[in-house]
């Protein structure tokens, strides 16, 4: 027996399901794909984003990573950003993290563990600027739970300071940069407001003129 044979079986029941309950799902699915919402994400097996909001296929356009960094060079990131504000123009961006995520945990420890220390670095810094206000809290789940939070609300403003979000504000395309975090313990999935709607949100020194405006 194929060592995925567990996998493909329970696709199989999993497609029969969805097929039962709505036959021509699969036949609509395959010629469009219209998301009202970008999900960036982390990687952690443990945060499925379509089953914690309650959507089917389709329903969501997904980005996940280690922590849940937007890093304005990762081009990777930016381009799922892109293609989602652009062509399918999405309505909403849901920048999600997750408590006790062990990527935030690692940015606050010294251990070496490779290629992924410069993945974190941003975190890591993070975490240096806000050591009078997490040395506030008592257990280290506690400052690493903040730290999540923290990092999530770091996250929701590089997603609008980039030039794509702010060129759709410019465009008058309705869209908003929403930061959210999920609780593996309870399976909650809550909102940090700290939503960004519009250019008028952002510093100064972020804000960028429509292109080509002297």
């Amino acid at each position: 027996m194929s060592d995925l044979q567990q996998l493909f079986d329970n696709n199989a029941r999993w497609a029969e399901e969805i097929t039962q309950r709505e036959p021509d799902f699969f036949e609509k699915l395959a010629k469009q794909q219209v998301p009202e919402y970008l999900w960036i994400g982390c990687s952690d097996a443990r945060v499925p984003a379509n089953e914690i909001v309650g959507l089917l296929p389709g329903d969501l356009f997904v980005h996940r990573n280690v922590a849940n960094v937007v890093l304005h060079t990762d081009l990777n990131c930016l381009s799922v950003i892109q293609y989602a504000v652009d062509v399918l123009k999405v309505k909403h961006i849901l920048v999600t993290g997750h408590y006790g995520c062990g990527g935030v945990r690692a940015a606050m420890r010294d251990a070496q563990l490779g290629l992924i220390d410069g993945w974190l670095r941003t975190i890591r810094d993070l975490y240096y600027d806000q050591r009078d206000h997490l040395a506030l809290f008592e257990s280290e789940e506690e400052r690493v739970d903040r730290l999540c939070e923290l990092n999530v609300i770091q996250q929701v403003a590089n997603v609008s300071h980039t030039s794509i979000v702010q060129n759709a504000w410019h465009r008058g395309q309705s869209l908003s940069v929403h930061g959210c975090i999920y609780g593996i313990k309870d399976g909650r999935w809550k909102n940090l407001n700290v939503t960004v709607s519009g250019m008028e949100q952002l510093p100064p020194q972020y804000r960028l003129r429509p292109l080509g405006q002297a």
